[in-house]
């Protein structure tokens, strides 16, 4: 009997713990959120026609914005689940705890892979997502992607070429619960 209730401590703390962990990651995600809108160029539409630098080099590096000492390249959304969230410019397993990163790939070479944890408040509700959704990302110079949900696959936890494999133009990616297997958000940029 003791140890059963040994088991049930350890289970609740380990739920606690996570909760946590979540709360805290949503709570730097947001904050560093607010340090991004803040330091974002405005673009004021203007008469004027310009081609942005990464439409005319895209094989430039993606700008980033410093905010303590982690750099991001910009901002995704997804509005059918509610998210809005900073994305660094590395990935990381101790920069994942703090927000999405991206894995691999750019905006300007339409090849972005975006990885997060599955926290309640990063990709953890990215089972919701639906075919035909719309992402947004916005790049630290004010650029916006708009994509479209062509596909949610779920791959082995070992199937990382696999993750970036393909043409999409935005891979978004989590674990699912226990890491098993991996949630992968296929889009197609609209044009």
């Amino acid at each position: 009997m003791s140890a059963g209730a040994l088991m049930m401590a350890a289970a609740l703390a380990l739920v606690i713990y996570n909760l946590v962990t979540d709360s805290r990651a949503g709570e730097s995600s947001r904050l560093v959120l607010e340090q991004i809108q803040l330091s974002q160029p405005d673009i004021e539409e203007t008469d004027t026609f310009f081609e942005p630098d990464y439409v005319l080099d895209p094989g430039r590096e993606m700008p980033v914005i410093n905010i303590d000492g982690n750099d991001y390249i910009g901002v995704v959304r997804i509005e059918s689940l509610g998210l809005e969230l900073p994305v660094m410019s590395e990935w990381s397993y101790s920069k994942l705890r703090t927000a999405p990163c991206r894995y691999s790939g750019s905006a300007y070479t339409s090849d972005l892979v975006i990885a997060a944890h599955n926290y309640r408040r990063h990709f953890g509700t990215l089972s919701g997502i639906s075919v035909g959704d719309t992402v947004t990302f916005t790049d630290a110079d004010s650029n916006v992607f708009v994509y479209t949900v062509a596909s949610v696959e779920t791959l082995g936890a070992g199937d990382v070429e696999e993750m970036t494999a393909g043409d999409w133009e935005l891979t978004l990616f989590t674990c699912t619960v226990g890491g098993r297997t991996r949630l992968a958000v296929r889009c197609t940029e609209d044009q």
